[in-house]
């Protein structure tokens, strides 16, 4: 099994997980706030991946010789970013409908290649402007803007979408220097719950029985949303730049809206469902741009290797025809000037076989 298909199918069950955790974001507010349940479902996503910690990484990670100061500041970052992509998608679904937030947090994905362009000066891909443009006129046609309410809400995802960016972005680039998955996806889930839940004893009620009402809501997005969802997040990006990555995570929007119209009954007008076409062609047409260009650039990559490998191969059928005392009708300055062109034509007589093959005179 290929690591890109593994980090396909890990990308692609990691939006299944956030798209449908956005029903039980909504409907976990009945008893407790949005910073409550931030943190709640934070603390369990660290909690449900902590035994895998110690079975798989641990000692691992006693192991290694890295500068833990450098590890830790870059998780305190990771966390921080979660913790605010998080938080201010909850607090949003006070305001919006669960088809709105979610869609709105795939901006992201427009989002992640300028911010690794200016942070650690990545080229933008050039499909990355069209995209722009087709997320916003997707985003005018959901966003209601006669209704106060609903573009507060709007406005926190999309503030929430930035964090969201640069949490991707910096796994990304986090995992080149500190590849453990299980321990970047359990702490990170840690240091967030941390930051939410300061808030959170300071602005709202906490106790156990307002939180075992909402126990299935906050067990779905701790357990299987944040820990299991991060983990398999981290895993895709171990193989996956932040831009395709982003493409494929923004399915979340598409899991969401699907579900809400399902389990919530959340009425989509003919605007809404415009907006969601819209945007959803964005993602697939900057998908397809960055595939033409991932093939262009192995296509690339192949006809070089077979220009240098058949330079090889043509000196290399110079040598033995000599060492067998078979002699060319080509003096050996044709195999200099031919080994250092770029063509992949050999001259007569002599042809290239497969690795398998022998090299022979016609």
């Amino acid at each position: 099994m290929s690591k890109n298909f593994v980090a396909l199918t890990c990308a692609i069950t990691c939006s299944f997980l956030w798209g449908t955790a956005f029903i039980a974001q909504d409907t976990g507010m009945d008893y407790i706030g949005p910073w409550t349940f931030s943190a709640a479902r934070l603390f369990l996503g660290f909690f449900a991946l902590l035994p895998f910690f110690f079975i798989f990484e641990f000692r691992k990670i006693k192991k290694i010789k890295s500068n833990f100061k450098v590890i830790i500041t870059n998780m305190f970052l990771l966390g921080f970013f979660l913790a605010g992509g998080n938080i201010f998608q909850q607090i949003s679904l006070l305001y919006t409908d669960v088809a709105n937030s979610a869609v709105f947090t795939v901006l992201y994905v427009v989002i992640v290649p300028v911010l690794a362009y200016f942070l650690f000066s990545k080229k933008i891909h050039k499909s990355v402007w069209p995209a722009v443009i087709m997320c916003l006129l997707g985003g005018l046609l959901l966003s209601e803007l006669n209704n106060y309410r609903v573009r507060l809400g709007d406005s926190l995802v999309i503030v929430g979408a930035f964090f969201w960016a640069l949490h991707i972005v910096y796994v990304s680039k986090f995992l080149k220097i500190f590849n453990f998955p299980i321990t970047i996806a359990a702490f990170q889930c840690l240091i967030a719950a941390m930051f939410s839940a300061i808030p959170a004893a300071s602005i709202e009620l906490i106790s156990l029985k307002l939180l075992s009402l909402e126990a299935v809501e906050l067990l779905y997005a701790g357990i299987l949303s944040s820990g299991f969802a991060f983990l398999l997040q981290i895993i895709a990006l171990q193989h996956l730049s932040p831009a395709p990555a982003a493409i494929i995570f923004s399915l979340e929007g598409v899991f969401a809206s699907v579900a809400a119209w399902i389990l919530l009954d959340q009425y989509l007008n003919e605007f809404k469902v415009l907006g969601i076409i819209i945007i959803l062609s964005a993602v697939i047409f900057l998908f397809a741009m960055l595939l033409s260009s991932t093939v262009a650039n192995f296509s690339s990559s192949k006809v070089c290797l077979s220009s240098k490998l058949s330079k090889v191969l043509l000196l290399f059928q110079s040598n033995n025809c000599c060492s067998l005392g078979i002699h060319s009708p080509l003096p050996a300055s044709s195999f200099v000037r031919v080994a250092a062109s770029n063509s992949l034509t050999l001259p007569f007589p002599f042809v290239v076989l497969s690795s398998h093959e022998s090299c022979i005179s016609m």
